[in-house]
């Protein structure tokens, strides 16, 4: 690789999204269109939340039909993966290089978070594919390290994604999905102003979004949704050239922005 290729930041948005991609589907799907195919695809995803970052090493990560009350046809939906132990290691190396500690889950397969996405942008399952974990418990500042230590994989081949939603109200969503409504304020305000600091690169204000942010709380009662956004800023460096490349609401509730981070040319900031 020449290039560092882009990290992404995209929505999975409830169960549901599978069976109807709609216009956020249509994004993601043309994101990746003009790229090489990558060495590996490395997928943070919201629903995998562990102490310590952690990295998948399955072989064949199996998928993981994390959620209940859906329509049946979602419980048969399959992404057969493929994992690579090679890339694992590379992953693994670049975390405690970075002087976090890491460890390894064998068995580890694929939640909704990451096989929704991978599934309608990589539909053939034809690049290897890493879980890492996420941890809440270290917020905004540890995702953010995180997706540091992994920033130089961008320019070895490496596809980085992080898969979450830019607002996220589990009480809000049960309570959209009972009966129609409007979209309460905070949806749109939270996400322009997620949107306006990307764009200015104001990191400092970003990690610091449940002090700054309108409607923070009201838009992510806990943080795991979001920490996926963090761990893309930071592995697609300061100096990054930020796209919002598609910007939507679902379900009344769950904005389903979508990010491109495009490190400099030549290797990672």
């Amino acid at each position: 690789m020449t290039a560092a290729l882009p990290v992404f930041f995209v929505p999975h948005g409830s169960p549901g999204f599978a069976l109807r991609p709609g216009a956020a589907g249509a994004a993601m799907v043309a994101a990746v269109g003009g790229l090489p195919l990558p060495r590996a695809i490395v997928i943070v995803s919201a629903h995998w939340d562990t102490p310590v970052p952690t990295v998948g090493f399955a072989e064949r990560p199996h998928t993981i039909h994390d959620f209940q009350g859906f329509p049946e046809e979602l419980y048969a939906l399959n992404y057969p993966a493929t994992g690579c132990r090679e890339a694992s290691r590379e992953i693994v190396k670049a975390i405690a290089a970075a002087a976090l500690p890491v460890q390894e889950d064998h068995a580890r397969g694929l939640d909704h978070g990451a096989w929704i996405p991978l599934r309608l942008m990589f539909p053939e399952a034809n690049v290897p594919v890493v879980p890492v974990s996420i941890q809440s418990a270290g917020g905004p500042q540890q995702a953010w390290r995180l997706g540091r230590a992994l920033a130089p994989l961008a320019a070895q081949g490496f596809l980085i994604i992080g898969s979450g939603n830019v607002t996220h109200n589990l009480r809000d969503y049960q309570l959209a999905a009972r009966q129609a409504g409007q979209t309460p304020a905070y949806v749109r305000a939270f996400s322009e102003w997620i949107a306006n600091r990307l764009a200015s690169h104001d990191i400092a204000a970003l990690l610091d979004y449940r002090q700054q942010a309108p409607g923070a709380v009201q838009a992510h009662p806990s943080e795991e949704h979001l920490l996926p956004l963090f761990v893309s800023l930071g592995a697609g460096g300061e100096r990054a050239r930020v796209q919002r490349f598609h910007a939507g609401i679902d379900d009344y509730v769950i904005a389903m922005d979508a990010y491109s981070f495009f490190p400099p040319s030549g290797g990672t900031a």
